[in-house]
């Protein structure tokens, strides 16, 4: 049997035996009769909650619309012009619209990534911008002791759209709707905040109503008011398969029972061994990024198995304070007795990669150089072939095998799990 996985910007090939074989991880079926741009227009014109974008913003108006940076797969360049017609409509004029990129924690963009994600003619048109936590303004402080400390030409904005796609998150339940503005244009500060609650219980992925941590970012919008969003549903091809505009609630909500009607996988049995792709680029641009595919497919491999992480991490590590908490460790439970001590941005993905860790092998099929795959506790291959054999070795050639070719999207739902 033969698969292909994606890996940066291509492809790796694995190949197994039948009697390995237990199951490949694809989305759902879903019944969808629009798609693409078609679909961004569909929801526009129909938005849940909310009046027409068109009849909520007015002439004079400054707008700003928040939408993702170049780590995630938002397809921006194909939506803005959806919502720009929508603005213009209005009667809104080009000099009172921002399009503010939501970095949260992330590298600065480089005009030429912000070109690619606005496209040619929006950016020729509209002022693009990279949210700034240096310029930020207070807007007011959660129930939970987070700071609502937001990018300015947010938070003095009059109306403020916010775009996204909605996948799975590890500890937020999904992506989409408010963190958009939390944490996307807010200050490192602010996103600790939020980000220390990922330790309760009820955080973690696909939950929305008991987790803590979405509950936290959706009280923050009292005081930065989110006026209307477009989020999108992405195929395992990247492609627009639905969307949904309106109010930040709502419509996101509706979005999210879409994902689980999509990506949500019965698994009868846990493998022995996951082989797992990120999703390839921007996915898997880092380690940062591809450790969500981790964090899903541990659903679906059993204690003491192993999985096999396809990510390309071209960039490297991917975020400072991650790079710090493994540089400085000894051993993976540092990393997680210390996130219990003292929680800080960007170590809390490394704790999460050690908790995988306490149970299962790692092998990490990547262009990171070997000494810095080791420090990260994980084993370095180039060749996923490679990595596949040794694991079969280990484990004994009867393993059985689940594929997850789209590991950053796809959870597995485990009756025992």
């Amino acid at each position: 049997m033969e698969f292909k996985l994606a890996f940066g910007k291509t492809t790796l090939d694995l190949e197994l035996d039948e009697k390995n074989f237990l199951s490949v991880l694809k989305p759902n079926p879903v019944n969808v009769q629009v798609s693409g741009i078609e679909e961004v227009r569909r929801a526009l014109g129909n938005p849940i909650g909310t009046k027409r974008l068109r009849d909520i913003v007015r002439r004079g108006e400054r707008v700003v619309i928040i939408t993702s940076d170049i780590t995630r797969p938002m397809p921006s360049s194909l939506v803005l012009p959806e919502i720009l017609k929508e603005l213009f409509a209005a009667g809104v004029e080009v000099n009172d619209i921002k399009i503010v990129f939501a970095l949260g924690s992330h590298r600065r963009h480089t005009e030429e990534e912000k070109r690619y994600l606005a496209g040619d003619e929006v950016y020729s048109r509209i002022q693009c911008i990279d949210s700034d936590p240096d310029d930020s303004v207070r807007m007011g402080v959660t129930s939970g002791g987070t700071p609502v400390d937001i990018f300015r030409v947010v938070a003095e904005a009059d109306r403020r759209i916010c775009l996204g796609n909605i996948e799975y998150h590890y500890f937020a339940g999904y992506s989409g709707g408010a963190k958009a503005v939390m944490p996307g244009v807010s200050t490192r500060q602010a996103i600790q905040a939020n980000h220390s609650k990922m330790v309760m219980e009820w955080a973690k992925t696909g939950e929305l109503e008991r987790n803590p941590v979405r509950l936290d970012i959706e009280e923050a919008i009292s005081f930065v008011p989110i006026d209307f969003i477009l989020n999108v549903v992405l195929d395992e091809h990247k492609n627009i398969i639905k969307a949904f505009a309106g109010h930040y609630i709502k419509a996101h909500r509706e979005g999210c029972k879409f994902l689980d009607e999509l990506y949500k996988v019965k698994v009868d049995k846990q493998a022995d061994i996951v082989v797992v792709s990120a999703g390839g680029y921007p996915k898997d641009i880092n380690l940062y990024q591809a450790q969500k595919a981790l964090d899903n497919a541990k659903h679906a491999v059993r204690k003491a198995g192993i999985i096999i992480l396809v990510a390309s991490c071209k960039e490297g590590l991917g975020e400072k304070v991650f790079e710090k908490w493994i540089m400085k460790s000894t051993t993976p439970y540092d990393m997680i007795e210390e996130i219990q001590r003292n929680f800080e941005l960007g170590g809390h993905k490394a704790a999460a990669i050690a908790m995988v860790l306490k149970d299962n092998d790692v092998y990490l099929v990547s262009e990171l150089k070997e000494e810095l795959v080791r420090k990260a506790y994980l084993k370095p291959y180039s060749e996923l072939q490679t990595a596949f054999n040794d694991a079969l070795n280990k484990l004994g050639n009867d393993s059985k095998v689940i594929i997850m070719p789209y590991g950053g999207a796809t959870l597995p739902d485990v009756e025992s799990d």
